[in-house]
């Protein structure tokens, strides 16, 4: 899930409440306007398609990349122009099962990999700490475009996985094209976690507060209480997604990695302050303290139904995004954006590589 100070501002606003009625696109409506770049040259279409048309990748292959035996599916040509799509929690890379097929006939090489501690991805060693600090996992990503051969790449994702793009976008702004960030910017300040948010926005956060417990700690552990944990969040935070048992069901799959509740624990009690990181990561977390400015083109997404979106319209973190850049609010729709909306999001890629 994403930073709670991203939304403190929130306070007052129940689930569905924030940005509802800003200007924003309905869902699919990217399908039936053309958009266009600023100096007014037309932007590809992408075709409508109905949420949960697809249900399996076709592809999915293994690459060893830094500490990782990384998991990915694949799609589209070999040599189109890369976009790695970044899934969050409690979420896998089915999220994107509609939107990579929707990139792949636009010519775009598609990634889709399983972050640490999630499906298929495994650590190589059985003595490299289970971490998951924030610039580890962007690390992750530098590793795995780094085993593929990959210099640039257009990054895109959700939750943890905007977080992530944001922070490669950050500090390695020469690995990344352009940048699709839902919820806007996502880069962990801990100093700022430290003080206390308005009511409402710490409710909304009550999973963290239960991970930092030796209760939730137990539930975590324990996989058939993470799973139905896990799905108890979706329903909480997309409250207009009728996901059925099949979708749940395949991305709980990746819960079962036997690294999961390590990895989530860590990333959580780490976000907040309970427990220390990896010195190997503190130079990275000492840049991104300071809450560096992004200058790639981005355009940022706002799910009208998430209850972490902050109201706004993108204005509470705006000054962060310094390139060319185009803000969106996304009517109906809840935090597992790409899932629920995939043709609004995969537009989102096609605009963000012509900005």
């Amino acid at each position: 899930m994403i930073n709670r100070r991203t939304f403190s501002k929130a306070v007052g606003l129940g689930t569905g409440a924030a940005a509802v009625s800003l200007a924003g696109f309905q869902t699919g409506a990217a399908a039936s306007t053309p958009t266009r770049t600023p100096g007014g040259s037309s932007v590809p279409v992408v075709p409508t398609v109905t949420p949960g048309t697809h249900t399996e990748f076709s592809t999915l292959k293994h690459v060893k990349a830094g500490v990782l035996d990384v998991g990915y599916a694949e799609a589209g040509p070999a040599h189109g122009p890369v976009v790695i799509l970044l899934h969050g929690w409690p979420y896998d890379i089915h999220s994107f099962v509609d939107v990579a097929p929707l990139l792949a006939d636009q010519g775009y090489r598609v990634l889709v990999p399983y972050l640490r501690g999630h499906g298929s991805t495994r650590f190589l060693s059985g003595h490299t700490p289970r971490n998951a600090e924030q610039s580890a996992i962007a690390l992750d990503i530098i590793a795995f475009m780094d085993a593929l051969k990959i210099q640039k790449a257009l990054l895109a994702g959700f939750d943890w996985g905007s977080r992530t793009a944001d922070i490669i976008a950050a500090l390695w702004p020469d690995r990344v094209k352009a940048l699709v960030s839902t919820s806007g910017y996502l880069i962990t300040d801990r100093k700022a976690q430290l003080e206390p948010a308005a009511p409402a926005v710490e409710h909304n956060w009550w999973y963290q507060w239960y991970f930092a417990s030796e209760r939730g700690k137990k539930a975590m552990e324990n996989e058939t209480e993470r799973i139905a944990l896990c799905r108890y969040v979706w329903t909480l935070v997309s409250p207009n997604w009728n996901f059925d048992d099949a979708t749940y069901n395949r991305t709980a799959q990746a819960f079962k990695n036997p690294d999961y509740a390590a990895v989530v624990l860590y990333n959580y009690r780490w976000r907040i302050g309970l427990i220390e990181g990896d010195r190997r990561y503190d130079r990275y977390e000492r840049q991104l303290a300071a809450q560096p400015t992004i200058g790639v083109p981005t355009v940022t997404l706002d799910a009208a139904l998430d209850p972490f979106t902050p109201p706004g319209d993108g204005s509470s973190y705006r000054q962060h995004f310094t390139g060319a850049y185009q803000h969106r609010t996304v009517a109906n729709i809840g935090h597992n954006l790409p899932q629920e909306a995939p043709t609004t999001f995969a537009q989102a890629v096609v605009d963000a590589d012509h900005l």
